[in-house]
C-alpha cells in the first residue's frame, strides 16, 4: 500500500526550472484590454510539485496556458518574464516553442479526448512524440511507448497500442495521455484538472501514478485542481489564486494547517469531511462570486466577500505579500494576517443542523428484487450476442425526506438504476414502487401525469438539459405548465417562487444559460426539477464539476429543500466526502449488485465490505494528518456479459479467501440494525478491518 506522501522530495537548491517574474496576462476584447493576471511571481524547482487552487475564474488555467504559450489570438503576456530553464519564453520563436513543447514541457488536460485523435490508434499517437522530438526510429519509439504504458499501470500495453481512444475507459484514456506527456521525459509537466470526473479508485490510481513517475523521472509538476484533497496528496507546495493573484503560498501542510488568508480559510471551510454530516453542521460556502476583471479594485480583490475586511486598510491601497512569522516560505497577501484568530474548521452553529425528528420513516421508494438485462439484437455475424446484466437482484428503500446515496465505480450499475427509476428503461424483472404506484415496467412515455411529476432528475451537467435559446423563466414556466397544468400567469408567479426557493434573484428570469455561472445553472436545473413538487428527486453527480464553494452552496440548498418540502433524494456520486455529509443511507454497488447497504454511519466504519474499504481508502482528504494507506485494486470491473458463479468482486479483492469466493455466491450478513454486507468473510472478521474513514 503506497502512500504518495512518502514519495515527495525536498526542493533542490539549484536554479529553478520555471520562474515567473511580475507576469501580467491580458486579453484583448471589444471592451478593451482586460488584465486577468496583474503581476504573478513564483518559481518551481526540478522535481518539485506546486498545486494551484481557487475558484473558476481565478486565473489558474490562464497561468497554465501562459506557461505553454497557448493563450490564443486574444491573449497576451503584456509584462514580466516566464523563464523556462533560464530562457525567456516570450523571446522564443514559434519553431523554438514547438521544439520544447512535448519534449521539455508537456501538458495533461482535464479531458483526455482533447489530446487524443479519435481516428488514430493509440500506438501511432504515442510513437509520434519520440520520433518527432528525439529523432528515434519507429521501432524504438514503439518499444518506448509499450514501456511507458506499462509504467502507467495499463495491463497488456501491446493490446492498448492497437486500440482507438473510444475503445478505452476514461481512466485508461487519462493514463495514455500521461504516458504521452512523459514520452520525451519532460522537465516540467503541467496538469490541468487531470482527475475531474474520474471514479475515486481511478483518481487515486492516477494520483499515485503521478507521484511515482515524478519520483522516478525527477519531473517538476504544476497541478491545477479545485479538489484540495488531490492537491494535498500530490504536491509539496500550494498557491492559492484569487482574481488572478497568488493570495497565499507556502508548503502545503503549513498552508492547510494554518491558513492565513481569509480566502484560503473559505475554501477549506467549504469542504465536507469524512467525520461530519448534515446533522452536526452546515457547510460554509464563500458569499458572492469572483468579480469581473473589467473593474479591478485598488486594494484587496477579495474585500467584498471577506468577513474580516476593514475598508480603510483593505480597499485603499495595493496589498503587499507578507511572510508568516515562524513559517519559512509561507506568505499571504493580507494586511490583517497577524490579527486573524487561529483557524478552527467545522464549528457547529447552534440551531443550523437539520432535524431528524421531522422525518416520518415512510418509504417513498421501494425496490424489490430488481433485474435489468439488456438483450442486444443479433447481426449476421453474431446471431446470439451476449446479454448484459446491468442490475441483479437490487433491494433498496428510500424514506420520505431522507437521502439514499448510490456509490461505486463506473460500470457498477448506478446510471442503469436511475434509468429504470425514471422510465428511460424498464425493469426486466422485479418491482419498483413509487409511493403507491408500481412503475418499474412502465416506460416514461406511458406513465401518468401524476407519476411523471412525482419523480424528477437533476443531471451532472446543466448545460446538457437547459436550452441555450430559451430564458431561465421560459424553462421553469414550461415545466410548471406541463407538470401542473396551470395557466401562463400562474406559471409566471410560481416560477418566481421557485427562483426564490433556490436563492436566485428575480431578474434571472430573462437571462439565458450562457449568462449564468455553473452554480447558477445548477440552481436553475434544481428549480425546474421542483416544478412538479416531486416526491423523489434523482441527482446524478450534481456537484462533481463545481468549485468547492459552489458545491457547498448546492449541498446546503439540497438539505434546505428536503427540510422545507420533505422530498426524498437519490444521490448518485463518486465523491465519498460529499456522500458522507449528505446521505442518510448508502448503497455500495459493484457489477450491478448491491454489495453493502446501511446507514451512512454504518457504511463508513467497520465492519464493511472489502470493496467499500478500498473505495474509502482511495478518497482524497483535504486534512493534514488524515491521509490513509491506499488499498490498490488490480484490474478493472469484469464484463457484465459474463456469468459469475461466485462473488463478483473476487477477481479484484485484496482480502479474497480462496476458491470459495470464485465458486459460490457470497452470503449476505445482516446486523440487528439492518446493515447488509454480501461477503464470504465472517462479520466478526470484517469488524476488525482498521481502515477507518470517519476519523
Amino acid at each position: 500500500m503506497t502512500n504518495p506522501a512518502s514519495l515527495r522530495q525536498t526542493a533542490t537548491v539549484a536554479r529553478p526550472i520555471l520562474e515567473l517574474h511580475d507576469v501580467k496576462i491580458s486579453y484583448v476584447t471589444r471592451a478593451g484590454r482586460i488584465d486577468v493576471v496583474p503581476a504573478l511571481n513564483f518559481s518551481l524547482a526540478k522535481g518539485e510539485a506546486l498545486g494551484l487552487v481557487g475558484e473558476s475564474g481565478c486565473g489558474k488555467s490562464t497561468v497554465a496556458y501562459a506557461i505553454m504559450k497557448y493563450l490564443g489570438g486574444a491573449g497576451r503576456i503584456t509584462n514580466g518574464q516566464i523563464l523556462f530553464n533560464g530562457q525567456d519564453m516570450a523571446r522564443m520563436s514559434e519553431d523554438e516553442l514547438r521544439r520544447i513543447r512535448g519534449s521539455k514541457l508537456a501538458m495533461v488536460y482535464q479531458d483526455p479526448m482533447s489530446s487524443l485523435n479519435p481516428t488514430m490508434r493509440i500506438g501511432r499517437q504515442l510513437e509520434e512524440v519520440p520520433m518527432l522530438h528525439m529523432k528515434v526510429s519507429r521501432e524504438e519509439a514503439r518499444q518506448r511507448a509499450i514501456k511507458l504504458l506499462g509504467e502507467v499501470n495499463l495491463s497488456d500495453p501491446e493490446m492498448i497500442m492497437e486500440r482507438y481512444p473510444h475503445q478505452l475507459s476514461g481512466g485508461q484514456q487519462q493514463r495514455v495521455v500521461i504516458a504521452m506527456a512523459l514520452m520525451a521525459e519532460p522537465d516540467l509537466l503541467v496538469m490541468d484538472e487531470p482527475t475531474t470526473g474520474l471514479d475515486v479508485t481511478v483518481e487515486a490510481a492516477v494520483l499515485d501514478l503521478v507521484a511515482q513517475l515524478r519520483h522516478k523521472h525527477d519531473t517538476a509538476i504544476i497541478f491545477i485542481s479545485h479538489n484540495l484533497g488531490t492537491v494535498l496528496r500530490v504536491c509539496d507546495r500550494v498557491g492559492v489564486m484569487y482574481f488572478g493573484e497568488l493570495v497565499e503560498e507556502g508548503p502545503i501542510r503549513e498552508v492547510f494547517a494554518n491558513p492565513r488568508h481569509p480566502y484560503t480559510r473559505g475554501l477549506l471551510d467549504s469542504i465536507p469531511t469524512m467525520g461530519a454530516d448534515k446533522h452536526s453542521r452546515r457547510l460554509s460556502p464563500i458569499a458572492g462570486q469572483v468579480p469581473s476583471a473589467l473593474a479591478r479594485p485598488v486594494g484587496c480583490g477579495f474585500a467584498a466577500r471577506c468577513s474580516f475586511c476593514e475598508p480603510a486598510a483593505c480597499t485603499t491601497a495595493p496589498i503587499p505579500t507578507l511572510p508568516i512569522p515562524g513559517e519559512a516560505h509561507h506568505e499571504a497577501k493580507c494586511v490583517r494576517l497577524a490579527e486573524l484568530p487561529p483557524h478552527r474548521r467545522f464549528q457547529v452553529v447552534q440551531g443550523e443542523a437539520i432535524s431528524e425528528t421531522a422525518k416520518t420513516g415512510e418509504n417513498v421508494l421501494t425496490i424489490d428484487h430488481l433485474y435489468k438485462i439488456y438483450r442486444p439484437s443479433g447481426t449476421i455475424f453474431d446471431s446470439k450476442p451476449a446479454e448484459v446484466r446491468a442490475l441483479t437482484d437490487i433491494e433498496l428503500t428510500a424514506e420520505r425526506g431522507r437521502t439514499l446515496a448510490i456509490v461505486g465505480e463506473s460500470g457498477c450499475g448506478k446510471s442503469s438504476l436511475a434509468k429504470v427509476l425514471t422510465g428511460i428503461e424498464v425493469a426486466t424483472q422485479g418491482k419498483v414502487k413509487l409511493i403507491d404506484w408500481e412503475i418499474g415496467h412502465i416506460p416514461v412515455e406511458k406513465r401518468s401525469q401524476a407519476q411523471k411529476k412525482s419523480i424528477q432528475m437533476v443531471f451532472q451537467n446543466p448545460d446538457s438539459t437547459l436550452n441555450p435559446s430559451h430564458t431561465v423563466g421560459f424553462a421553469i414556466r414550461r415545466a410548471l405548465q406541463r407538470l401542473r397544468g396551470i395557466t401562463a400567469s400562474q406559471a409566471k408567479t410560481q416560477a418566481a417562487e421557485l427562483l426564490r426557493l433556490v436563492n436566485l434573484p428575480m431578474e434571472f428570469v430573462n437571462r439565458r444559460p450562457r449568462q449564468l455561472s455553473g452554480g447558477q445553472k445548477q440552481r436553475v436545473a434544481i428549480a425546474r426539477a421542483l416544478a412538479g413538487d416531486p416526491a423523489l428527486i434523482i441527482a446524478d453527480e450534481p456537484v462533481s464539476a463545481l468549485d468547492v464553494s459552489v458545491q457547498a452552496a448546492i449541498i446546503n440548498l439540497l438539505i434546505d429543500l428536503q427540510e422545507k418540502r420533505d422530498a426524498t433524494l437519490v444521490f448518485i456520486s463518486h465523491d465519498l466526502s460529499v456522500v458522507r455529509f449528505l446521505a442518510d443511507h448508502v448503497a455500495v454497488m459493484y457489477l450491478g449488485r448491491v454489495v453493502e447497504y446501511g446507514t451512512v454511519e454504518q457504511v463508513y466504519a467497520p465492519p464493511y465490505h472489502p470493496y467499500t474499504e478500498a473505495l474509502l481508502s482511495a478518497a482524497p482528504v483535504a486534512e493534514v494528518g488524515k491521509e490513509r494507506d491506499r488499498i490498490i485494486l488490480e484490474g478493472s470491473i469484469p464484463s457484465a456479459t459474463k456469468l459469475i458463479p461466485g462473488c463478483p468482486f473476487a477477481s479484484r479483492c485484496p482480502r479474497k479467501l480462496g476458491a470459495v469466493c470464485d465458486d459460490q455466491p457470497p452470503p449476505e450478513h445482516v446486523t440487528q440494525q439492518g446493515h447488509r454486507i454480501a461477503c464470504h468473510i465472517p462479520l466478526e472478521d470484517l469488524a476488525k478491518l482498521n481502515t477507518r474513514a470517519a476519523e
